[in-house]
């Protein structure tokens, strides 16, 4: 555990009693402060005084007389789509409000740090789409390179469940918009920026607060080293901002797609080789194509994200190499699960709205599409342009028929379930397809998340492949 500084003897309120804000009271009382916990949630109530703690009720008029900071959950919104009514009266009071990757960054150095050789670091990495396999696969390279390493935040354990940091040990933050938008702290060693598209609009007040939000990792901390994806506006904004220069190799510019010109640092991945070049010549080239964990450009640029990354930590090019070629990827995100006749499973359950399913899309040949659930705004229209590589579609869940219409003359069927849908995409796909589930939906109408969904596609095709 890592007890949070800076409150001993002080009252700080706690809203919202899931696993961060749990995480967060029991780092609050470890740093000797007093915690003050509360949800409107009766059943989070009784998991937190089950758990051995005290409730403090944040609604009564006087609640927030001698508290010296509000703590927030992530899920909790706290300025759109309408300012929620607790966090509102504590700013009303004067209360600083934080949450706790902000308690985190201002906790994490000690004292201790003056005995250790080569001080820990913190990697952050944030974006739209490929946060966690980014953030997971440094972490593999680190552990493959024998580094002491941790991962935490969005993925792994909470930030405040990691071990106090050892020599030399470096910490691997995935980190959304939601943890960087309220952090009154944010400084980490190297930050990673991978992409930007459309998500949670509702909760930042459109694309600019999602940005902004995003930004603040970058513009509140200034780290070390930036990593940042420009294959969109904002990336290359944003690395306009961070550097003094063309060749300030401060920031390393990373892209899948497109060779990246210049006197600084970039890495790329084209035609499935990663490059790195670095005061105008290359340095380093990695193929990727036969890389079983990292399929289709999305993965290579995420590739580039983490190879990026541990450079600006000092490891060697072909360490990083052997390290990308054992990474077998996370659950859920393109993850192949098996193979029968020639045929490849692929899970993507994760591809959850049009964007995620597109990069899905465009990492296989000869697709056969288990698609479906609870649909978002628009649907599908978007993937028209990438369905050249779909075979046929077999649609499941709540949106189903309406996928169907949006299909037009492409084959497809009609499911309504996995079962269905993974049975008849087996019995119909031919050696050298791939019967890929990418739902390009939520889950929520048949499965309580992603997850689940995508442990329902691998055990419909473990059933398959045993028989």
């Amino acid at each position: 555990m890592i007890p949070v500084g800076g409150y001993a003897g002080a009252r700080v309120a706690v809203l919202g009693l899931g696993r961060s804000g749990l995480a967060v009271a029991r780092a609050l009382a470890a740093g000797g402060a007093e915690p003050l916990l509360w949800d409107d949630s009766p059943e989070a109530r009784a998991r937190a005084e089950a758990a051995g703690f005290t409730l403090f009720d944040l609604t009564r008029g006087a609640a927030w007389d001698d508290v010296a900071a509000l703590v927030v959950s992530p899920g909790i919104p706290h300025l759109y789509p309408e300012p929620n009514r607790l966090i509102a009266r504590a700013m009303a009071a004067g209360v600083p409000v934080d949450n706790d990757i902000g308690l985190f960054f201002r906790s994490f150095a000690t004292p201790d740090w003056d005995d250790m050789a080569v001080a820990p670091r913190v990697v952050a990495v944030t974006g739209s789409n490929g946060k966690s396999t980014t953030t997971a696969l440094i972490h593999h390279i680190l552990q493959a390179a024998g580094r002491p390493t941790q991962m935490a935040g969005n993925i792994g354990r909470g930030v405040f469940d990691i071990d106090p940091p050892q020599d030399g040990d470096v910490v691997v933050l995935e980190l959304s918009s939601y943890q960087t938008d309220l952090a009154r702290a944010l400084t980490p060693d190297v930050a990673v920026f991978t992409n930007l598209s459309p998500d949670h609009l509702d909760r930042h007040g459109g694309m600019g607060g999602y940005f902004a939000a995003k930004r603040r990792l970058f513009a509140e901390g200034a780290p070390d080293r930036a990593v940042i994806g420009v294959d969109e506006v904002e990336g290359r904004f944003l690395a306009n901002q961070m550097a003094q220069g063309a060749a300030d190799d401060r920031v390393i510019r990373i892209s899948s797609g497109q060779k990246l010109d210049g006197p600084g640092w970039s890495v790329f991945a084209r035609k499935g080789f990663l490059a790195e070049w670095r005061k105008g010549r290359q340095v380093a080239s990695i193929d990727l194509r036969a890389m079983p964990g990292l399929p289709g450009a999305h993965n290579h640029q995420n590739a580039c994200a983490a190879y990026a990354a541990a450079r600006a930590l000092g490891l060697a090019p072909r360490v990083i190499e052997e390290a990308l070629a054992s990474f077998r990827g996370l659950p859920h995100r393109s993850q192949t699960v098996g193979e029968r006749g020639g045929v490849r499973f692929v899970n993507d359950s994760k591809a959850t709205n049009a964007d995620s399913a597109a990069k899905a899309l465009q990492a296989f040949d000869r697709i056969r599409w288990i698609a479906g659930g609870l649909g978002k705004e628009g649907g599908i229209a978007a993937l028209a342009p990438h369905l050249g590589s779909v075979v046929k579609a077999y649609l499941i869940g709540h949106s189903a028929r309406d996928f169907a219409l949006q299909l037009g003359d492409l084959p497809h069927e009609i499911c309504e379930t996995m079962e269905r849908a993974v049975a008849r995409a087996a019995a119909e796909a031919e050696p050298g397809e791939t019967v890929l589930l990418a739902p390009a939906a939520a889950s929520f109408d048949q499965y309580k998340d992603f997850e689940q969904r995508g442990d329902d596609f691998n055990a419909r095709v473990a059933a398959l492949i045993a028989t």
